[in-house]
Order: C-alpha cells, then structure tokens, then sequence
C-alpha cells in the first residue's frame, strides 16, 4: 500500500512537471534573426564616390526602410571593397522623422555596440555585424543609421542606386536631433544588411537584380520599388508576415561580366547566401548581357546563339548553388526593351531575349517562374513595355509599373 501510494505521489508530481513544462513551452515563442532589409556593395563609380574630405571627421545618416519587425535588431556594416582597416568611432540607431530628412526622433536614439565596445575597426574585405540590440522596430518602418568616421575609408563601398537620401556633416553628431547643415547625396554607403529578431520559422527572400529591382525610375524617398510592393503584400497575409525582402539588385548589372559592380555570379555567396533566413531566391538578370550584344551590329547568328546558351549557364549555376544550400529558385522572365534609347535592340536582340525567357518558364529548370514580361508588355507591342509602365526610357518600368510587378506575385510561392 505504501508502495502504491509512493507510486501515485511521483506520478501526480511528474505529471504536474510535465505540465508546467508543457505550459512554458507553449507560451515561449522561439525565435530566429531574419534578414528585414539589404543592399548589395560595389566599388561605387567616380561620380557615385564621396569626395575624401567630406569623410573626415563626418558623420553620416542613413535610412533604411524595413520589411519585417521584431523586438530586437543587429546592423551590418561592411567594408567589402576597403583596402585599409576601416574604423566607426561610434554608430546609433533611431527612428526617422520622415524618410525624406534627416531629422530623427531623439528619444528613440540608441548606440550600437560591437563585441560590447562602441567602435569597431572593419578589415579590407570584411563585414561586421552590431550585438543584438532589444529594440523593437515595426513591419514596413523606417530605421535611421548614422555612423562617424574620424578617417575616412581608403576605398569606399557603396550601393550607389539607393533611390533614398543620405546627410553628411563633419563632426561626431550620431545624436543629433536633426543634421541641418547637412549636405545629402542618394546613395548609400559602408551599410549591407538590417536583421530582426523573428518567431521560429521566419525566413527571408534575396532578390537577385539589375536596375529594375535596384528600382531605376522609383521615387526617390517613396520605397515604391516593385520589392517593396511585394513586402506590402507578405505583411497584408497573416501566412507570410513572418517573410523578409533582401533586395540585391544593382544598376547596370550583368550575369556574365563585370559592370556596375560585380557579376551576378560573382557576389552571390555575398548577396544570396550571406544574408541571414534566406530560404527563397528571384533571380531577375539578364537584360543587360543581352542588350550589350545588340551593341555590337557585327554579331552573327553563331554569336547570339552561343551568347543565349552562356546566359543559360549562369542561370544553371545559380540554381545549383542555391540548391546546394536549400534554397527554392524562381526565374524572372525578362521584360521588353525594344525603343529603349541606351541598347538599340535589334530582332537577333529580341529573339535572344524570347529564347532566354522560353527557357525560364520551361519546367525543370527553376522552381517556378515569375512573368514580369506578360505583365509589363504592350498586348499590341510585345516588343515594348506598355506606355502606362514605361517610365519614359523604354527599358525601366514606372512607379505603376513597379506596382504591376510586385502585385503579379503569386504569395502561394512563399509557403512556410
């Protein structure tokens, strides 16, 4: 009996264990970092750099707009294409006042810290992530950065086509309520990635772009890029809130070669795999390779076809690599630039440019694929982009054409 009664005295308590625990492990809400925002780095061009003694003794402020939210964050400052140690004196976050200035709200300034210090010198090369800082930022907000330099960098790195303002002021003035005397520039510098922390299972998108994802022809200030539309959309979904955009596009860029920045292939261990909770890659690249053929009036038939099939290669190697890791791939199809002033497409120009996007929607090749060139063509042209997304050049889409794109998305290709 005693026994019996010891027995039924351990069971009531492991029972009351299994509760609590059980209790607790229903409360607590396991939690991952996420990529909420990105920007690829490049040596920026001659008319894209800071002049040297802007950079001395300056402080820069930058802001960033976020897709998804959390409790806390971590910044990425990168000194990618440096050649010397790069050192921040001192780097704070805060909530901008508007995207459009520089003034920030001073109750909501914070210092980062780096291994607990408040600088940190960056190796040529390297990047460095902030300890985690408990700071709660809300989906689709903005995030002022502002850092100071008492030397500035040997070589800069930039993403040149930010399509936000940037202010720079000399002095260490990372807290100051507004920079009024600041001079400004759009682009963005030394600045690669924001984090936050998520539930368990949160995950983040990487697009891989040229100019039509770095968003030529957005508004300046107005995060109307079709990425963004998209990050609308994800939030808008109690399925997909959890869900960041990496946006890894670069003006100019191409698959092959070398442009304005590196190739596509080039920098995506960088863009693609670095970014944190990457779990779904849009490759949207291409138009330039093909577009720097059709330059070139020489080009024979043998020439296209062998150009088409090396496209087609650099794709199978982005696949690969992101399989390799996990990672779903989906193709954009190339939209029409045939009127655009800067290529000149010819027909071998636009031929190549239908036989690259039949193979894109050709299945078992990407995982899926996105039609950006059915929803962007004129029915009546579908050589050309419809006027009403034209934003004026014939190769980039407009604000509306930008909305188009992102709303054209299906959200099913993002289930968790």
């Amino acid at each position: 009996m005693a026994h019996a009664l010891k027995f039924r005295a351990i069971s009531t308590i492991l029972a009351a264990l299994v509760s609590i625990a059980t209790h607790s492990g229903a409360q607590a809400k396991p939690q991952a970092w996420v990529a909420t925002w990105g920007a690829s780095q490049q040596i920026p061009e001659p008319q894209n750099a800071m002049q040297t003694d802007d950079l001395r003794d300056a402080t820069m402020r930058q802001i960033v707009h976020l897709s998804v939210g959390g409790p806390s964050l971590r910044v990425h400052l990168s000194n990618a294409f440096g050649t010397e140690p790069l050192r921040f004196t001192s780097v704070h976050i805060a909530r901008p006042i508007s995207p459009a200035t520089s003034a920030i709200d001073p109750a909501t300034d914070r210092p980062l810290t780096f291994a607990g210090s408040p600088d940190v010198s960056v190796p040529p090369g390297a990047e460095f992530l902030s300890d985690p800082l408990q700071y709660p930022v809300a989906p689709l907000s903005d995030l002022a950065i502002t850092f100071h330099f008492d030397a500035p960098p040997a070589r800069q790195t930039s993403h040149p086509g930010s399509r936000a303002t940037s202010y720079f002021i000399h002095g260490d003035l990372v807290s100051a309520p507004d920079l009024a005397e600041a001079k400004h520039v759009d682009h963005w510098y030394q600045l690669t990635a924001v984090d936050v922390l998520e539930t368990q299972g949160a995950a983040a998108i990487a697009v891989l772009g040229d100019s039509t994802t770095d968003g030529h022809g957005a508004t300046t200030n107005g995060n109307d890029r079709w990425t963004d539309i998209l990050a609308v959309r994800l939030q808008a979904s109690p399925a997909t809130r959890s869900i960041g955009v990496s946006n890894q596009g670069i003006g100019g860029n191409h698959l092959l070669t070398d442009g304005l920045g590196p190739s596509a292939l080039s920098r995506f261990d960088r863009d693609v795999l670095a970014p944190v909770g990457v779990r779904w890659l849009i490759v949207f690249e291409g138009v330039n390779d093909l577009g720097g053929l059709g330059l070139h009036a020489d080009a024979t038939p043998a020439d296209h076809a062998a150009f088409v099939q090396r496209i087609l290669s650099a794709y199978q190697q982005i696949i690969l690599r992101a399989h390799a890791h996990g990672l779903q791939v989906y193709g954009a199809t190339i939209t029409p630039y045939v009127g655009s002033g800067y290529y000149h497409p010819n027909p071998p120009g636009e031929a190549d440019r239908q036989a690259v996007n039949a193979w894109i929607r050709t299945a078992g090749h990407f995982d899926a694929f996105i039609d950006f060139d059915q929803v962007l063509r004129d029915p009546q042209q579908p050589d050309h982009l419809l006027p009403a997304f034209d934003s004026g050049d014939h190769l980039h889409p407009s604000p509306a054409g930008y909305k188009a794109m992102g709303e054209a998305i299906p959200l099913s290709l993002f289930a968790q």
